[in-house]
């Protein structure tokens, strides 16, 4: 899920009491009853609400890192894993997590297994994975010279002039182009299409591999995971740097409904037993890892 989430989740942090004053998603107001029956009666399935079209994180043929790191929970609960699947974007959390929507007024699913840490619209667990976005180009066709961010912000001239710069709508590396005045080099993507199945992953393998563009910003789980598909080209990934003002790095963690305390500390534990093996399953995927940034967990930090 990752990057139109932090996109996402970024353009309604202000909005956020002004959307849960009108209701605009059921999990600002959850019907406790319901959530007390779905407590006190035994879990036979892990419930995941997942895209059906957003490798590397989930898809439809379970071929994703998130799919596999719900196979893993599903073993070590000893329960099967079933799906609710709905592309991730806006209404994702509304047509999945908080919808009961249903026959018997259940809940669809139980657990997101991809949001940014502090996630505005659910209860967060604790973080599994941090990685950062990156810089990418296809290796030998003249940009081997960049090695980090500062040498794209230093370009002279004529290297500026080769420039065919990939960029979304919103986001820190569209600001990084703009304050390094590189938007004359820039090709805009659009970060929310019309089409389901567009991603920046698609980019790589088509514009940039095709040469359409010669140089893109893709989050680093989606530019690792394509890094190694692509076989017939060698593509160069450099994570970058975070600086005052233009944050690249970010957390992921889970999602739950806000009131489901218990299954929140449940998913924590299983987390926190398995994180080797959840390592294992990224490292695998080519997701490019930085150190994780732990924090004491504070009572009752959903309860806003």
């Amino acid at each position: 899920m990752f990057p139109d989430a932090v996109r996402y989740v970024a353009a309604r942090r202000r909005a956020r009491s002004a959307a849960c004053a009108g209701a605009l998603l059921i999990g600002c107001v959850l019907t406790t009853g319901t959530v007390a029956a779905q407590q006190a009666t035994p879990r036979t399935e892990l419930r995941v609400c997942a895209d059906p079209y957003s490798l590397p994180t989930s898809n439809q043929e379970m071929a994703g890192y998130e799919n596999k790191i719900a196979a893993l929970f599903g073993e070590k609960l000893g329960i099967p894993v079933t799906y609710t699947w709905f592309p991730q974007r806006i209404g994702f959390i509304r047509n999945t997590l908080t919808n009961n929507e249903t026959e018997d007024g259940s809940y669809k699913c139980d657990l997101v297994m991809g949001v940014i840490e502090n996630f505005e619209l659910a209860a967060t667990t604790r973080p599994y994975l941090r990685s950062a976005w990156a810089m990418v180009y296809v290796k030998g066709r003249g940009l081997d010279f960049i090695k980090s961010q500062d040498d794209l912000a230093n370009l002279t001239p004529e290297q500026k002039a080769m420039m065919r710069i990939g960029v979304w709508d919103r986001g820190a590396a569209t600001d990084f182009v703009y304050q390094n005045d590189l938007m004359e080099q820039a090709v805009p993507f659009q970060s929310m299409s019309g089409d389901k199945q567009e991603s920046p992953g698609k980019i790589i393998e088509r514009d940039l591999v095709q040469d359409k563009i010669n140089l893109t910003f893709v989050w680093g789980p989606i530019a690792g995971y394509y890094a190694k598909q692509i076989e017939d080209h060698e593509i160069v990934v450099i994570p970058m740097q975070s600086r005052p003002g233009l944050r690249f790095d970010f957390q992921i963690t889970m999602a739950v409904r806000f009131p489901d305390k218990a299954w929140k500390d449940e998913v924590n534990r299983l987390i926190e037993e398995n994180q080797e093996e959840i390592n294992a399953i990224l490292a695998d995927y080519g997701v490019p890892l930085l150190e994780l940034q732990l924090r004491a967990p504070e009572a009752d930090d959903d309860d806003d």
